[in-house]
């Protein structure tokens, strides 16, 4: 292979369209644009609009609201936490909380904190620490012997009546 025999594969530089060529070549004269207005003009910019009809974002209604200050949790089931137990990824001994939890391989991203749901049944004697726990889990963990701690997220600090000049 020499250097003059180098060149492009097929298709890899595209052509771009001669515009206003002549009437022969098919985009001539306007080309391609069609005749005044505003789309004939460059910069037009015109999203959304569907000529007069109503645009659709205007024709659906909108409806709900968007909590930005809620709290999303990485669930687990209590017949999760037993399969993770028998299988031996998770030390009964110790306490287990969303470090143990993320290195067993239970759960990828603890989010804002681990809710424990009552799904399954387990039979081992725990001690979990999670941010959340239903009523059927906590009473299933204490049936067999171990207990929930529920630990709160911190909330940001406010600053008390005093700080704020309130009396």
């Amino acid at each position: 292979m020499k250097l003059n025999d180098i060149k492009d594969n097929i298709g890899a530089r595209k052509t771009g369209k001669r515009l206003g060529r002549g009437i022969g070549s098919g985009k001539g004269k306007t080309s391609g644009s069609g005749h005044k207005g505003q789309k004939a003009r460059s910069g037009v910019a015109i999203n959304g609009f569907e000529g007069g009809q109503m645009p659709i974002n205007r024709r659906l209604p909108k409806r709900g609201f968007n909590n930005i200050f809620r709290r999303r949790f990485a669930i687990i089931n209590i017949g999760g936490l037993q399969k993770a137990i028998d299988e031996g990824k998770l030390d009964i001994k110790k306490a287990i909380d969303s470090a143990a939890l993320v290195a067993s391989g239970m759960v990828t991203n603890p989010r804002d904190g681990i809710r424990l749901l009552g799904q399954g049944e387990i039979k081992a004697k725990v001690t979990i620490h999670v941010a959340g726990v239903s009523g059927s889990a906590k009473e299933a963990v204490e049936k067999a012997g171990g207990s929930v701690v529920v630990e709160e997220k911190s909330a940001k600090s406010e600053p008390s009546d005093k700080e704020s000049g309130k009396s």
